[in-house]
């Protein structure tokens, strides 16, 4: 498709693109390859805490451990596909960057839109598990959950709009916590494991049912979309990487070493929790690690320890939508005045727009549901992502490439299947969640053809990104 630039300004203004540019600038240089990896590892670790443990429910321990392996899988060779891809085009729209060089304008607006779905509804899903730990804490004698979920979004969105550099150290410092808390509940569990608990799920009819599998094999397929809750969003490391010193070389690094960590939590907390809690009662728990320690002083710590887990992942994915929405409506695919910054480099309204709605979500209290959209959203992102790194690697073979995927397609190729069979999973689980999503994808593509195709911002780096390209395939 031939793509439509207007002027690189918002409409009817007369700025030149140098005053449209500097009025939408992120703070340069913030971050190095160890905050990277913390700000990964903060993206999911509440995902350790909460939300995976509902895919006991469809799948049984053996259904979600299986769906597990898969899961994890696939992120890693998701995670060294976007090494690659992060290191080639350092840009803040991440996905959508990549996207936009390899599917052109529809691709990259559909990635980024995916990505939008799941970073803005993640942090509502999330806010429903603080609400349960605050509950379940007896903190401030607070018994619904609504003043607890607005009192996360007006608080962190306030540290946000401080700075990123300050921002990223107390999201590292939460974050470090939240893994203590981790070591805090294996040593704990330890003591009380039991392998029969596992399996305390009563076989049912379906084809292949066992104790292993109690829902049978299709358990193993709907229980995927709960194991990528152990992961979900590590990949939006590269959405830093206007943000990060030598972002060629340090935004692989940090993405690479999230990972590693994030593989050792998940083994931790799939085996102990239900070996600990039992599996049948661990299956509906909105603070799972804490029932299955049952009481004393290490759950207390443990509850308390959680709490900062899931607001290190509410924390940092709230980092996450602010710089995606930056990145689309600073080159013109969504209202331009979404990505004006403030007198400390962050996009103001980037961060307050989506907190709005996300706020209005929490209020459902529907975690499993929010947890479902949030879900379908990264399955498709994930899908087209790594479509670009195909597309790339065959159309672009000369294109630089600081960090290579090991494997190069053959890795990404696997991991494109079972995102798109993640997506189908999502459906199979919850008949509400996937189709609405799908309704506000649609919605968004049709914003998107009927309107901003033809307002984009030429001078955005994402659009010089393609201008180069394009150029040089010209002259080749």
């Amino acid at each position: 498709m031939t793509q439509q630039h207007e002027t690189p300004v918002t409409s009817g203004s007369g700025a030149s693109a140098q005053e449209y540019l500097e009025k939408r600038q992120l703070q340069r240089g913030t971050a190095g390859w160890v905050l990277l990896a913390g700000l990964g590892v903060s993206y999911v670790v509440s995902g350790d805490y909460s939300g995976w443990n509902f895919g006991l429910a469809e799948g049984g321990f053996g259904g979600l451990a299986i769906a597990t392996v898969v899961v994890a899988a696939m992120y890693l060779a998701l995670v060294l596909g976007m090494a690659e891809l992060s290191s080639s085009l350092p840009a803040a729209g991440g996905g959508y960057t990549f996207a936009r060089r390899a599917l052109g304008p529809w691709g990259g607006f559909a990635t980024g839109t995916a990505i939008l779905i799941e970073y803005a509804i993640a942090p509502a899903a999330i806010a429903t598990f603080i609400g349960a730990y605050v509950e379940s804490l007896g903190l401030f004698g607070i018994t619904d959950g609504w003043w607890v979920y607005l009192a996360v979004y007006a608080l962190f969105i306030g540290i946000h709009l401080a700075g990123v550099g300050e921002a990223l150290k107390v999201m590292f410092v939460i974050t470090s916590v939240a893994l203590v808390g981790l070591v805090v509940f294996a040593v704990a569990a330890l003591g009380d494991f039991d392998v029969s608990r596992l399996t305390d799920i009563a076989p049912t009819g379906a084809a292949g049912a066992s104790d292993l599998l109690p829902f049978g094999y299709l358990g193993i397929w709907s229980a995927i979309p709960f194991a990528i809750w152990f992961f979900l969003a590590v990949e939006g490391v590269p959405l830093a990487a206007e943000e990060t010193a030598d972002a060629e070389r340090n935004v692989p690094r940090g993405i690479i070493a999230a990972m590693a960590v994030l593989l050792f939590t998940c083994v931790l907390v799939l085996v102990l929790v239900p070996g600990t809690g039992g599996a049948e009662a661990m299956a509906s728990s909105g603070n799972p690690l804490v029932e299955a320690l049952g009481g004393g002083a290490a759950a207390t710590v443990v509850n308390y320890i959680g709490l900062a887990g899931l607001v290190a992942s509410f924390f940092s994915i709230i980092y996450a939508y602010s710089r995606q929405l930056f990145a689309l409506s600073r080159a013109g695919y969504l209202p331009t005045s979404l990505s004006v910054t403030n007198r400390r480099k962050t996009p103001t309204l980037a961060l307050v727009v989506p907190g709005v709605i996300g706020f209005g979500l929490s209020l459902t209290g529907e975690g499993a549901l929010l947890l479902n959209m949030a879900v379908f959203g990264a399955a498709l992102s994930y899908v087209l992502m790594m479509v670009s790194h195909v597309v790339l690697r065959v159309r672009e073979p000369d294109m630089p490439r600081p960090y290579r995927t090991p494997g190069g397609v053959l890795t990404t190729g696997f991991a494109l299947v079972v995102a798109a069979l993640s997506v189908v999973a999502t459906f199979l689980v919850d008949s509400t969640a996937a189709p609405w999503c799908v309704g506000v994808f649609l919605a968004f593509m049709a914003w998107f053809g009927l309107y901003s195709r033809h307002h984009l911002v030429a001078a955005s780096p994402d659009e010089e990104f393609a201008a180069l390209a394009r150029a040089e395939e010209d002259l080749g």
